[in-house]
């Protein structure tokens, strides 16, 4: 699934006495704190990495951030952005920015610079910081050296830009946005904290040949398939990362490629529980709160007696199912197992009800739980795999695949970007 939601609501500053206790002292002791808690999760180990996260002052390279008062299924939403500079703010926003937790810093195309911290109503936020946890444990795969060419795509607060440049050095590193207002806060925040690498505003999906080769590319934003762009600008022995997904945010896949020193592509796509959020233009089905209800208390037709679904860490199953059935979503956090299609209103709840058995309850025309019993067959057909085979033909096109002759399973890669207009179920 994509990024973990936001994390709960809270009061607002304001309404907690004025206390100016935030030192750098402070802000040390909390950045050290997150860093351990990477590291105990696994996702971050001893190297470049964590390194760089222990020297990375993010209260100075996000002065400013969003925390969202209203519940998540309220409409408008509400959200007060915090400011640094406000002694009164600096115990809540550094306990936003150093939670691992993902940070909004934009909202609704906002510029970032001169704005004024206060309330905002309605719109959405359009740029944040990703999850810690995820965008630590990819910077480790991506193995950052001194001297490297990197491609960041997808500046956002600068995060990765920040690591890369701590990393390589601030003259290889050259960091892409296609919101010019994001590139221009991030390139003063950057400079704030004593790192000037090249900040451009484009389309981080056809890179910058300008600079190319570069030896990794990172891409902060998920697409439907790869950026043929970023493969071509890819340096021999070079690395890119990019997560790849549908129109529903449940099973997200990275994408690992790579080119020999002979200049030979060679990729794989990997099942992932996290992936990075949508990129531009390409809003992912959801589940409105009236359907999580239905899909929780609806009648439905109900049967006992069947083979329990496939387990959660069985992702590469649950990939090639969004793959080959597009359009459902899962209600991950409910009890059981809950999916539902958006576009024509049928859902699955399945609970077990016996040692190996479960009960299915199921509604609306669509047959989903014949889909992912269909799907765990050729998965299982397949060798059961967790990464699959990405191959780039010459007419363009993309194609996952796993296993040989009668038991092969891929599918194509399709750049169709399917909205949510189906999406108030």
């Amino acid at each position: 699934m994509s990024e973990p939601a936001p994390p709960p609501t809270t009061t607002a500053p304001d309404s907690a006495p004025f206390q100016d206790t935030v030192s750098d002292a402070d802000a040390s002791a909390a950045r050290a704190a997150m860093v351990d808690c990477l590291m105990e999760s696994g996702d971050l180990s001893p190297g470049p990495v964590a390194d760089a996260l222990l020297s990375l002052p993010r209260q100075r390279l996000i002065p400013q951030a969003y925390v969202r008062r209203s519940a998540p299924d309220q409409t408008p939403p509400h959200w007060d952005l915090l400011d640094w500079s406000d002694p009164r703010h600096r115990p809540e926003l550094l306990r936003v920015l150093y939670s691992g937790d993902s940070v909004s810093v934009q909202h609704d195309g906002e510029p970032l610079l001169g704005r004024r911290a206060g309330s905002r109503s309605g719109g959405a936020m359009t740029a944040m910081s990703s999850v810690m946890g995820m965008t630590a444990r990819l910077l480790g795969q991506l193995d950052l050296r001194p001297g490297q060419h990197v491609l960041d795509v997808g500046t956002g607060a600068g995060v990765t830009a920040a690591v890369a440049c701590r990393i390589a050095g601030d003259a290889g590193v050259l960091t892409i946005d296609r919101d010019a207002h994001i590139a221009a806060a991030a390139a003063m925040n950057l400079a704030a904290i004593g790192h000037r690498p090249v900040v451009v505003t484009g389309d981080g999906e056809l890179g910058w040949p300008e600079q190319a080769p570069y030896d990794r590319v990172f891409v902060s934003f998920a697409v439907l398939r790869v950026p043929m762009a970023l493969v071509e600008q890819l340096a021999h022995r070079g690395v890119v990362l990019v997560t790849v997904g549908t129109s529903s945010p449940s099973w997200p896949a990275l994408a690992v490629i790579t080119k020999t020193g002979a200049g030979v592509v060679e990729a794989e796509l990997r099942a992932e529980e996290f992936g990075h959020r949508a990129g531009w233009g390409w809003d992912r089905l959801s589940l409105s709160a009236a359907f999580r209800r239905e899909m929780s208390s609806g009648g439905g037709v109900t049967s006992h007696g069947h083979r329990p679904p496939p387990p959660d860490a069985a992702r590469g199953m649950w990939l090639a199912l969004d793959h080959l059935y597009p359009g459902l979503v899962r209600a991950f956090g409910a009890p059981g197992l809950r999916i539902g299609s958006p576009a024509c209103g049928s859902w699955i709840r399945v609970s077990p009800d016996g040692p190996g058995t479960s009960t299915i309850t199921a509604s609306g025309p669509r047959p989903i739980w014949e889909e992912i019993q269909q799907t765990a067959a050729r998965w299982k057909a397949a060798g059961e795999p967790s990464a699959y085979g990405l191959e780039f033909d010459a007419d363009g096109r993309q194609w996952a695949s796993a296993g040989r002759g009668r038991n092969r399973l891929s599918w194509q890669l399709t750049d169709d970007r399917p909205g949510t207009t189906e999406d108030a179920r």
